[in-house]
């Protein structure tokens, strides 16, 4: 993934990550935004400071990893942040991870496929209009999803 990041990007990442020592030294060194997940008051004012500074953000919308060949529902935060900056939410899709991690062997196997998808615009939209626009996101990257997935014998 930070092969294809653009220039002038972070992610957003949980907070429990700081406490991965190696990982997490290495995520708050590449200047990481932070979030703590329980703690809702906290999470929304970083989110909206970095609207209002607009970074390019990478935000995993699911907010967790599914262990399942599915894309899990999304939160609304990455949404809400994209329509308040009025900036666009180019959506980026995985190919099924399961064959790419050997739990049993404790290693990594074969390659996934990762596709970037045409930017959507969020000019002019509102806060009302976010739970239509987490939908047709997740629809567009499930349909991906799965034809990436499919077409690499991930999903059976």
């Amino acid at each position: 993934m930070f092969q294809i990041l653009p220039d002038r990007c972070t992610l957003i990442v949980k907070k429990e990550i700081l406490y991965y020592f190696t990982i997490g030294m290495v995520t708050w060194l590449s200047g990481f935004i932070f979030i703590d997940r329980k703690n809702r008051d906290p999470t929304i004012k970083i989110m909206s400071e970095a609207a209002d500074t607009m970074l390019r953000l990478w935000i995993f919308p699911e907010g967790t990893r599914s262990y399942s060949s599915t894309i899990l529902p999304f939160k609304t935060g990455a949404f809400h942040l994209a329509v308040k900056a009025q900036v666009p939410i180019i959506p980026v899709v995985m190919s099924c991870y399961l064959p790419f991690f050997n739990t049993k062997l404790n290693k990594f196997t074969t390659g996934m496929t990762i596709q970037i998808l045409p930017p959507i615009k969020t000019e002019g939209l509102s806060p009302s209009d976010v739970p239509e626009l987490t939908d047709r996101v997740r629809e567009t990257m499930i349909s991906t999803f799965h034809e990436l997935s499919g077409r690499f014998g991930y999903l059976k």
